[in-house]
């Protein structure tokens, strides 16, 4: 998506800080403004990519195009651009390219070896006497073309081998080079020719580098041009044995619609003391994110970085307070609280829920033997058998409910494994098996049992709560109000601890009598204490190692995620049509949306309009509708008369906490798919960045100029 004019030579949105508009959707309208930019090829290109990609400034357009009555710069439905510059005429003595051109002209233009000549002009050597900076430019463009075409089909450059050599391998990319060759690219011949056949890759590390602060310096150009955003993190990953972590920023775009781009890696060197102020002095200095605009932080904390990533969360909160710290609305809230524990039995189940969709993924004749192992155990009681089939073939452990229902299908899923395991048809080949068995082996552990049954019970005084907050935005305001009572119930949990965990323990021994699964404290813990073990019983170890920090870290978590801001924000979304017209005992008072009043137009009038919207949707006529979400709202043609409203829903759409609408999460699906389709050995930051960001407006000349100046030596034509 452009950041800047369509137009040719137009510095709007870029040199200019002009306001820009988006081609309209309407078919018959974006043609009449493709066909009013003359001298462009917007007229060849489809509406949709128009729509999406590409944009006019406000400088091609008569005052009288724009709306008087709306706040800012607004174009009217009938709006049509017809301002633009003269095309430039060919300078005196240039070589125009067309039909036209004599053959017999004098050679002077870059591009005058495309030009066929009669046999029995000026000798060879002439045809030679090119500028070798425009050799080396059109030398690169041909390879940046490559490179881009294999990021965005997420196809690896370079080969790799197992025995730890990292450097780049030709493969794909040069045999790409190969076949432009053959095809004519006279550049990349002269090159091939003029130097070893493996000369091509040797600048391919340099281009990845350029791709990438291209992509990303694009990505973030667009953000800030669009105002208030958030940043969003997740799990850190390892890309070429160095563990990085992924960023996202939320905004709302000119069309009044949230979006979420992938910006990069960050460098996440987790030994490093200082690591949260290196990793954002790189996301404010390097990538030049204004974080003075951020208004929302979501990380995904797994446990071996957890207090890492908190501190970097800490850190941003210091230096940036606005940026409210929250959960992630792409995970369920029961997930992210028990992906943030470190604790032993916890991790474990993480562990094996994550080998546990993995494997029944693999096949649909693993899920039926799942279904039949089900059918075993609920053998008087089809309707619960057939909900639990149903459940199981979907991503069941990410759900609210996910530890309940593992309970539930524990012992189908012991029979399952087993079954695959023993191969008794040899119906499955080794790696089947092997992963059966590793799955197995956790199933049998009573650490994962016990750890299964505190979760159930802990995590259920939230699990209404996490629903309501992925819900619609009425249900959300609930869940803001009946915080102070899921407290409340974590801690009068806390205060009988010990009642709990009795109930608790006798439950997960009771399960793993009927699995026939001893008794006993990890084995790890076991061997590490050797000899002063032996007065430890299984029933106080779990609760010192188990209960205890479990409840602990969700009652921390919780009050760290909802802090006050954050649910007076979560509040505000009685500010919707819809929500007013329903539950008007609901309605905001003024005190909870001053909480934006240094973010809005006009404070001085906040009080009188928060009057005037709560009046205009508080009755609703038969069979009208009011929108109910977000991005609907702001669509609204009255929103215009609200400028403070539409502020203050602007901030709310960014917020990582409220569910993506309009699927502006499509940025994080690319990621997760990247991540599951690239081996470990082939995954790039640079080739991730352009996969997931294909959509950016790549302009070969810039991408060219950046890298003569990143790569000065590059100049050189060899």
């Amino acid at each position: 998506m452009q950041s800047r004019c369509a137009v040719p030579s137009c510095p709007g949105g870029k040199a200019d800080p002009q306001p820009l508009f988006r081609f309209p959707q309407d078919p018959q309208r974006c043609q009449t403004w493709a066909e009013s930019c003359q001298g462009t090829k917007l007229g060849d290109k489809p509406v949709e990519q128009l729509y999406r990609n590409y944009r006019l400034c406000g400088k091609h357009f008569e005052a009288s195009a724009f709306d008087t009555d709306a706040p800012g710069k607004v174009l009217k439905d009938d709006a049509v651009p017809t301002i633009f510059d003269p095309p430039a005429q060919p300078k005196t003595g240039q070589v125009k390219r067309g039909k036209e051109t004599p053959k017999d002209e004098d050679v002077g233009s870059s591009d005058r070896k495309r030009i066929k000549k009669p046999q029995a002009e000026a000798p060879p050597e002439e045809t030679q006497n090119q500028d070798p900076e425009d050799d080396q430019k059109k030398y690169l463009k041909s390879l940046f073309e490559v490179v881009l075409l294999l990021g965005e089909q997420g196809i690896p450059l370079s080969g790799a081998t197992d025995d730890g050599d990292k450097s780049l391998k030709p493969s794909t990319f040069q045999a790409l080079l190969d076949y432009r060759i053959n095809c004519g690219d006279e550049v990349l011949r002269k090159r091939y020719d003029s130097l070893k056949p493996c000369c091509f890759t040797e600048d391919l590390s340099g281009l990845l580098e350029v791709c990438e602060e291209y992509v990303r310096s694009k990505v973030v150009e667009d953000v800030i041009h669009n105002g208030f955003f958030s940043l969003l993190t997740e799990d850190p990953v390892k890309i070429s044995g160095q563990w990085c972590l992924p960023v996202f920023l939320r905004y709302v775009d000119p069309t009044k619609c949230q979006q979420e781009r992938f910006a990069g890696f960050l460098a996440f060197k987790a030994e490093e003391d200082d690591l949260a102020e290196t990793m954002l002095s790189e996301l404010v200095e390097k990538w030049g994110v204004d974080m003075e605009q951020c208004r929302g932080q979501a990380h995904s904390c797994s446990g071996p970085h957890f207090s890492k990533i908190k501190a970097f969360a800490a850190k941003v909160t210091e230096k940036y307070p606005k940026a409210v710290l929250t959960f992630r609305s792409t995970h369920s809230l029961n997930v992210s609280l028990v992906g943030s524990m470190a604790v032993s039995g916890v991790r474990l189940v993480v562990a094996t829920f994550k080998k546990i969709e993995s494997f029944f993924r693999q096949s649909p004749l693993m899920q039926q033997e799942l279904d039949h192992a089900i059918s075993i155990f609920y053998p008087d009681k089809e309707d619960k058998a057939k909900e639990l089939k149903e459940i199981c073939k979907s991503s069941w452990t990410k759900g609210h409910d996910a530890f309940e229902v593992a309970l539930e299908v524990i012992e189908a899923l012991l029979l399952c494994v087993d079954s695959i395991h023993d191969n008794e048809d040899m119906r499955w080949n080794d790696q089947v098996t092997h992963s059966a068995l590793e799955i197995s082996k956790a199933l049998t552990d009573f650490e994962l049992i016990m750890a299964l049954v505190v979760l159930k019970n802990v995590i259920v005084l939230t699990q209404a709560f996490g629903k309501n907050l992925q819900g619609n935005a009425a249900d959300a305001v609930l869940a803001a109000v009946s915080l102070k009572a899921v407290l409340r119930s974590l801690k009068e949990m806390s205060d009988n601890i010990d009642v709990y965990h009795e109930f608790w323990y006798d439950e997960a021994v009771n399960i793993a009598a009927a699995m026939e699964i001893p008794v006993r404290v990890p084995r790890s813990f076991s061997r590490k204490y050797r000899g002063e073990t032996g007065s430890i019983q299984p029933d106080g170890y779990y609760k010192d190692h188990l209960s205890v920090p479990v409840l602990n870290h969700v009652i921390k978590e919780m009050n760290e995620l909802f802090c006050e801001n954050h649910l007076k924000a979560l509040r505000c979304l009685s500010l919707l049509p819809e929500v007013i017209a329903q539950n008007k005992s609901t309605q905001p008072e003024e005190g909870t949306v001053e909480l934006f009043k240094e973010d809005i137009p006009n404070a001085g009038t906040l009080s009188a309009e928060l009057h005037c919207w709560l009046v205009k949707w508080s009755k609703k006529g038969k069979g009208e509708t009011f929108p109910s979400s977000l991005c609907g709202t702001m669509q609204l043609a009255d929103v215009k008369f609200f400028p403070n409203m539409f502020a203050i829903l602007s901030i709310l759409s960014v917020l990582p906490s409220l569910a993506p609408e309009d699927s502006c999460d499509v940025a994080y699906k690319r990621f997760k798919v990247y991540l599951e389709n690239t081996p470990d050995k082939f995954r790039s930051k640079s080739l991730a960045l352009l996969n997931i960001s294909y959509d950016v407006d790549f302009d070969l000349d810039t991408m060219v100029e950046m890298h003569l100046k990143m790569f000065p030596a590059g100049r050189e034509v060899s």
